[in-house]
């Protein structure tokens, strides 16, 4: 007895040439649609990294009162954060009090003295001049290192902190910079800042961000994104 055997016009084990050509037209669309949004998602990343860190500096000046009535010096110890430069292109920050108002030359503070990650526990401290890459070994903040987070090749500043690679806090929010707090001999305010502070930062794609600090308040935030 023969067993008839029926074809299924409905069932088929493949795409055709037709649809595979089909889906990677599609494909390369979505990639030329989303790569450019990838950079600027990594730049959108690297500005709100490094404001959180600024506000997060404010806010250790606000909670961790530094002012000695009996100490001349006492300014040094106003917490500040630090950009710095490894080697090249590598940039990197760190946030810290000089305590023991030394005036140390590596971030106006030492590794003891910096302030702590609140994720890893670990010191928000490098020592400049050296390959960042070493640093990213887990006993330092890997946060800091913002040239291997995201891609922050430069930094500058202008306005109220022009030519400053730093900016403090006291202990109302107020920001300084300048040797008129770092090597301050006499209470004098000499760094208090007066006038709008403006950090700008460029990303390895060429994108570049600012970074504003409002003088008085301290108020920080992103450039064209004024709730932020």
């Amino acid at each position: 007895m023969r067993t008839l055997h029926l074809s299924n016009p409905g069932h088929r084990n493949g795409f055709t040439m037709l649809e595979l050509i089909f889906v990677i037209v599609v494909l390369g669309i979505l990639a030329a649609i989303a790569l450019p949004r990838l950079d600027k998602d990594n730049t959108q990343d690297a500005a709100n990294h490094i404001l959180s860190n600024i506000r997060h500096t404010q806010h250790l000046a606000m909670m961790d009162f530094k002012h000695e009535f009996d100490d001349p010096q006492w300014q040094r110890k106003f917490w500040r954060i630090v950009f710095s430069t490894c080697t090249g292109t590598d940039r990197f920050f760190m946030i810290g009090s000089d305590d023991d108002k030394d005036g140390s030359l590596n971030a106006l503070f030492d590794r003891n003295e910096s302030a702590i990650d609140p994720i890893t526990g670990n010191p928000m401290f490098w020592v400049g001049g050296t390959d960042c890459s070493t640093g990213t070994d887990g006993t330092v903040s890997k946060d800091i290192f913002i040239s291997h987070k995201f891609g922050v090749t430069q930094f500058a500043s202008a306005g109220g902190c022009a030519n400053a690679a730093h900016i403090a806090f006291d202990h109302l929010g107020r920001p300084h910079h300048g040797a008129g707090f770092s090597n301050s001999v006499e209470p004098n305010y000499g760094g208090y800042m007066n006038a709008r502070c403006t950090f700008t930062f460029t990303m390895s794609n060429g994108d570049t961000f600012d970074i504003h600090i409002e003088p008085e308040t301290g108020y920080a935030f992103i450039d064209g994104q004024d709730g932020s």
